[in-house]
């Protein structure tokens, strides 16, 4: 479950610092603030809108060789596609088994690998055909989250705990658990690794959180209320998830399940700060 108190945290104590001329200069004087430790927070400015398919139920999102790539869930309907950025038609597809449900995926060398929810499997696919490669059953963890570090695989289960695997065996390599503050930070979801630091959506949140791969700790919050409130779409599972960073041109995508649109944003730091 995801914890209450972290919850407030990320969604009410989000409080820009007073101005300096607002402070009392007697009170300082007697009283030291200690310095703020914790997640730097931004927001996020719309570079480009793209459409986007809003029957897709979108589970990861990547960028690679000059194309958006994207893995979806749902019993039947999931499927590993390329997308046109400006259509936001998909390019090629190919399905995952109709009993399963699909998740994450993530690039390793030349091919894509694929997460399921519950069902133990993982695929992988050839990047330049999208042809299956090879699967994997019995994986014994939930399937949420992947992205590829120099590490390896890190993988996420929808606990406050992300783990490297070995992108051949699946093996656990290593553990780090997630937080925020010194709090425990669960749901999270979909991955990106951008310039060193894991970037998470937290499910059924309008956050992203950046992640130190070292420690576990979140050393970003990028609030993105403004957008997930300008998307119109209703119904509970229509939530933020999806994030793409085109490492060569610097630009950063996100979107959400069934969503009619995708996001090229911009980061915009604040003095918000996150007690």
């Amino acid at each position: 479950m995801f914890g209450r108190a972290v919850f407030s945290v990320l969604w009410l104590l989000m409080v820009p610092c007073a101005p300096a001329a607002a402070q009392d200069t007697d009170s300082a004087a007697h009283a030291e603030i200690p310095a703020y430790t914790g997640p730097v927070v931004f927001t996020a400015r719309v570079v480009a809108e793209y459409p986007h398919d809003d029957s897709a139920f979108t589970q990861g999102l990547l960028w690679h060789d000059g194309s958006l790539f994207e893995s979806t869930g749902q019993e039947g309907q999931s499927v590993v596609r390329e997308v046109d950025l400006e259509t936001g038609e998909a390019k090629q597809e190919r399905a995952i088994p109709a009993d399963q449900f699909g998740e994450g995926i993530a690039l390793w060398e030349d091919e894509f690998v694929t997460l399921t929810w519950r069902n133990g499997a993982i695929h992988r696919w050839d990047a330049d055909t999208l042809e299956p490669v090879a699967s994997h059953e019995g994986f014994p963890l939930e399937g949420w989250g992947l992205t590829s570090s120099e590490e390896g695989l890190i993988h996420s289960d929808g606990s406050a705990t992300l783990r490297v695997l070995d992108p051949e065996t699946y093996e656990v390599r290593r553990s780090v658990d997630v937080t925020l503050n010194g709090r425990p930070l669960r749901r999270l979801n979909e991955l990106e690794m951008i310039d060193g630091l894991i970037y998470a959506n937290v499910w059924m949140s309008p956050f992203i959180v950046a992640i130190d791969p070292e420690d576990g700790v979140v050393k970003k919050i990028v609030d993105l209320q403004d957008i997930v409130g300008s998307v119109p779409v209703s119904g509970t599972d229509a939530v933020l998830n999806g994030i793409a960073w085109d490492a060569d041109k610097r630009r950063l995508f996100v979107t959400g399940k069934l969503w009619p649109s995708l996001f090229e944003i911009r980061l915009i730091e604040t003095d918000a700060r996150v007690r």
